[in-house]
């Protein structure tokens, strides 16, 4: 019976939106603090040496930190097809900015160094700083737009529409609400690579990241807790009406679903879930503090918790919605109509109580393999095998 339960299908698509909110997270405390050191590298860097030392404490892990990207969008499209079709049309063309970043992003580590010119090293530098910058505001333009509902619909044979002309959906994204939820995101994870940087350099370089960071830390706590305000005050939500089943068949026209006044009505319902908006705001501000009294792995953690915090309280506010539609609330996708089959779900389940621990066993060997400050001796005494 237990058995049962746990193989049914509401138990499986509730355990792929956990996985799927998992991944995320580890993409963003991982490759997180690899696009905030890069977006900081023109700031913490003034000489060459400097640079290279903000840009080698990552060099051996942002390739494999690039693995969770890759997972999250893997389960998107076979946890949840809709969701993954929807997205990749309606935000295409921020994808691809986001794409070409990632692109930019190894080809500037790559050929950074290999010339032993000012112009070009400074070149590649603030590709470097695109790379992160651009990625991170985005990720938190597409957040504050899913959180406000994007403007598409099915038809009655669950062909999907995205309603505007086609360079609308990128300027369209670029509402006030969205672009707060840009700036959280962007100052979060400039805050998570500055931390990194003290971890992971001394010096200048470490004096820079720690000054920087402390403001970050505050800018993303100030624009976290004001995007909380317009949230409960300006922001519409969405519920399901009426009674609806939890297993069964994927249909994104299942249920019906009307707006109201507010988001947070789900910490009426289900109040334990404040604890992730606290985690965001209190390991953010304890972030700061810890920047400013010099500590380095406490803080780190720290970091982590607040980013876990601020994602996480998206995710449980707007369960069990995963992509509502401001333009036809019908057709909103959430946990209980846009999974793939149950049979697809517990075989992706398999496969991912299979690889994941490996993944994890396997990056956390890295680590600590890796583990260690990278100095400007390092990078002069080795300067043709380093970044």
């Amino acid at each position: 019976m237990i058995l049962h339960e746990l193989l049914s299908y509401e138990f499986l698509r509730v355990t792929w939106w956990l996985l799927l909110g998992v991944l995320l997270i580890g993409f963003a405390v991982t490759d997180g603090f690899d696009m905030g050191v890069g977006a900081l590298i023109p700031f913490v860097g003034k000489t060459d040496v400097e640079r290279r030392v903000a840009i080698n404490t990552v060099g051996p892990v942002w390739e494999g930190n690039q693995v969770w990207f890759i997972l999250g969008g893997g389960a998107i499209f076979a946890a949840w097809p809709p969701l993954y079709a929807v997205s990749f049309s309606g935000f295409y063309l921020a994808m691809f900015v986001v794409l070409a970043a990632f692109i930019v992003r190894p080809v500037a580590f790559k050929y950074r160094s290999k010339r032993d010119d000012a112009a070009w090293r400074t070149a590649w530098d603030w590709a470097l700083f695109a790379s992160g910058a651009v990625p991170a505001l985005l990720f938190g333009v597409a957040v504050g737009n899913v959180i406000q509902g994007v403007p598409f619909h099915f038809t009655d044979d669950l062909h999907s529409i995205y309603e505007g002309a086609w360079y609308t959906k990128f300027i369209g994204l670029l509402d006030p609400f969205s672009l707060l939820a840009g700036v959280v995101s962007l100052s979060m994870l400039l805050m998570h690579g500055a931390v990194w940087l003290t971890v992971k350099a001394e010096g200048t370089v470490q004096a820079r990241a720690r000054a920087i960071g402390s403001v970050a830390a505050l800018a993303a706590v100030l624009a976290y807790a004001a995007a909380g305000l317009w949230l409960a005050y300006g922001i519409e939500g969405f519920r399901i009406v009426g009674d609806y089943a939890t297993n069964g068949p994927s249909n994104p026209l299942h249920f019906e679903v009307e707006r109201t006044a507010s988001w947070l009505t789900a910490y009426r319902d289900r109040p334990w879930i404040a604890i992730a908006p606290a985690l965001g705001i209190g390991c953010g501000l304890l972030t700061f503090l810890g920047l400013r009294a010099g500590r380095e792995v406490s803080t780190l953690i720290l970091s982590k918790l607040s980013i876990l915090g601020v994602i996480a309280s998206v995710g449980l506010t707007m369960f069990p919605f995963i992509m509502p539609s401001s333009s036809d609330p019908k057709s909103s996708l959430t946990v209980w109509n846009s999974s793939s089959s149950h049979l697809t779900l517990f075989i992706m389940l398999v496969c991912a109580l299979i690889f994941m621990p490996i993944i994890l066993a396997y990056t956390t060997w890295v680590y600590k393999v890796l583990w260690g400050k990278v100095t400007e001796s390092d990078v002069t005494e080795h300067s043709h095998s380093v970044y």
